[in-house]
């Protein structure tokens, strides 16, 4: 546990989320913190609900890690935890993420906090297109309590000035970065990975890493695979089919694939944590995702010099560049997404060079210190404004 030393004068950032598990929101949190230099801020992480191992990731010592063990209501019962909590805490900054924490901000207000700042980074499960109206209106509710946004990508910061009413200069877009030494291509072309039966040197393997639930869509991909086959048999003896992550649409993939007679022709590992590496035993990408903000897992494919395949869902048109760094395609159509692996397959020099230009893409617009750079200057601006600082 991370407590604050005698005499520091660092102001602290309260990170608050629903649940602080493997993801690209929690990922995001990770790498914020990770790389701030540690003179500017202390942090904090709040989880409504629980903290997992995931904790782990976070290399600075000096973090406190807090859960609340909320049930799954509205949370007014736990105010008075809340305020007392920031009371002991005395944040700078209560940085609420996404509509499930959004109710912290309240409690927040009434202890007082100097800064209250809340981020979008994806669509809800049940809004993937945001015309939930009780969605926003629930966010217009608490709208008062929010100094300043933070959106993801040009959807959501859309979303929060046309649906929620958000003065435009309360809303700063910020893009997710990426750690560029940590997702980079082999220079020897992809190498094995671990566990997998699959030789990169002998097979093309086009993979998608992320948590296996509805609003990702493995299943489609899984279709699409069975399609590409069918539409190019030649394909077979090489095309390989790998999907990391785990969740309630692991067996569901996995029973597609099996039912399709293909399952051998595919590796679902389970949830893996080096996904640097599996990245660099890949020759391609997909992500067939409903909804998204910025996508972690496209950015680091890209910083690996992979092609990317994804759907024109929240901001993946906004990293993928049609025709130059890979392609989007329609939500929810498997037979899009077969056409264009195919298309890859089939041309592995142009797959190759849409990867290198997609690792250009990174280095040059999506770096890590540009989005901590961009949050830091989110936080000083906001703690000038109401004089916590100089």
């Amino acid at each position: 546990m991370g407590l604050r030393m005698k005499g520091d004068a660092r102001p602290l950032v309260l990170h608050v989320m629903y649940r602080f598990d493997t993801g690209g929101l929690e990922n995001g949190v990770v790498n914020l913190i990770n790389h701030m230099p540690a003179h500017a801020y202390r942090h904090a992480v709040l989880a409504l609900t629980e903290v997992t191992e995931f904790r782990q990731r976070v290399q600075r010592h000096d973090v406190e890690f807090i859960s609340l063990h909320k049930p799954p209501v509205h949370g007014v019962w736990q105010y008075p935890e809340l305020f007392k909590l920031f009371r002991r805490l005395r944040p700078a900054i209560v940085h609420s993420r996404n509509l499930a924490a959004l109710e912290v901000q309240v409690p927040a207000w009434a202890a007082g906090v100097p800064v209250r700042i809340h981020g979008e980074h994806g669509r809800d499960v049940e809004d993937l297109d945001g015309s939930n109206r009780t969605f926003q209106r629930v966010r217009r509710l608490y709208r008062p309590f929010v100094h300043h946004y933070v959106a993801l990508s040009r959807d959501l910061a859309c979303y929060l000035m046309d649906k929620v009413h958000v003065r435009p200069e309360a809303v700063t877009q910020v893009y997710n970065g990426v750690d560029a030494a940590q997702f980079s291509p082999s220079f020897a072309g992809p190498q094995p990975i671990a566990g997998c039966p699959f030789d990169p040197a002998k097979h093309w393997l086009v993979g998608t890493v992320g948590r296996m639930q509805t609003v990702k869509d493995q299943v489609m991909l899984a279709h699409a695979f069975v399609q590409v086959l069918a539409l190019v048999p030649e394909l077979r003896p090489r095309l390989r089919l790998v999907m990391v992550g785990d969740g309630p649409l692991r067996a569901q993939a996995q029973a597609a694939l099996e039912a399709a007679g293909v399952a051998h022709l595919t590796w679902l590992p389970g949830e893996r944590s080096d996904v640097g590496d599996i990245m660099r035993g890949l020759h391609a990408f997909a992500l067939p995702s409903l909804a998204e903000g910025i996508s972690n897992t496209i950015l680091e494919a890209m910083a690996s010099g992979l092609p990317v395949v994804a759907t024109d869902v929240g901001g993946n048109a906004d990293l993928v560049l049609q025709g130059e760094t890979g392609c989007i395609v329609s939500k929810a159509n498997p037979l899009a997404m077969a056409q264009q692996l195919v298309a890859l397959a089939s041309t592995p020099e142009r797959a190759r060079s849409m990867g290198e230009a997609g690792r250009q893409r990174v280095l040059d617009k999506f770096s890590m210190q540009a989005m901590v750079s961009t949050y830091q200057r989110v936080y000083d601006q906001q703690l000038r404004r109401v004089g916590f600082i100089q």
